[in-house]
């Protein structure tokens, strides 16, 4: 039989915030490789069309209303997904926020609402796939990737953006922890860090004549904006065997915005 190391026949993966953007990008590229996919958002009509789009591929899909900002509809959530599907494979922890404004004058609440939604819903996800993962590896099945979504601005200055780059940051400590302590069952844990990327979250800077052209055609040496389709490839790569010996590392994706 050939050695098909990008086929994920046979495995799972959710992917949260996958109703849409890079989370959409990701599901279909996982659908596409044969993976059944679960996908999380709170936009029904936004569902609704993932899930078709998915369906659309010739796998199981579900697009399933969770809100990750709230604890116990993430453990209800991954309950769901193993009821359905009877395993997860692979874990995309993409559900995000932006939080901008002067730093000086953020209120707590607008810090707690990124914080929670970027920082909390990753730690309380992962908690559960990790859960299921080492039951499975302590059955004789070990294995597993896990992926958040970071940013950019995790790594470079972030003005009017620092409740963001905080969990962005924070996230990136996060997974390279999760690779060191649960290698031992065969988890690997890895991250993404997008650059500038068309979604609804820069839809205002998308329509800025002065930002496309002092940093997207300045500053980005691919002179772009990033598009949801360019994580298809990361995320079966990083969900099936051919990065089964690649963990705790961080790839960015950004069209060489950070090296230029």
């Amino acid at each position: 039989m050939a050695f098909k190391p990008f086929d994920l026949t046979g495995k799972v993966a959710l992917v949260t915030g996958g109703n849409g953007g890079i989370g959409l990008g990701m599901a279909e590229g996982l659908a596409q490789a044969g993976a059944k996919v679960a996908v999380w958002g709170q936009n029904p009509e936004k569902n609704a069309k993932a899930e078709a789009a998915l369906k659309a591929h010739g796998v199981d899909a579900v697009a399933m209303q969770v809100d990750v900002g709230d604890e116990a509809a993430v453990v209800k959530g991954v309950a769901d997904v193993l009821a359905r599907f009877g395993r997860i494979d692979f874990c995309a922890a993409n559900a995000g926020v932006g939080g901008g404004g002067a730093f000086e004058t953020m209120t707590t609440e607008s810090w707690r609402r990124v914080t929670t939604i970027n920082l909390d819903a990753v730690f309380w996800t992962f908690r559960e796939v990790v859960k299921h993962l080492i039951e499975r590896a302590k059955a004789g099945d070990p294995g597993g990737s896990l992926l958040v979504t970071s940013s950019t601005s995790a790594i470079d200055g972030a003005p009017r953006n620092q409740a963001y780059a905080s969990t962005k940051g924070g996230v990136l400590s996060m997974v390279r922890g999760l690779a060191v302590e649960y290698a031992r069952y065969g988890v690997r844990a890895n991250s993404i860090v997008p650059g500038w990327i068309a979604t609804d979250m820069t839809a205002g800077s998308q329509a800025w004549d002065k930002f496309n052209e002092k940093v997207i055609q300045g500053r980005v040496p691919m002179r772009r904006w990033g598009e949801w389709e360019d994580f298809a490839g990361i995320a079966v790569y990083l969900a099936s065997d051919a990065s089964k010996f690649h963990t705790g590392d961080d790839f960015v994706i950004d069209g060489g915005y950070t090296i230029f």
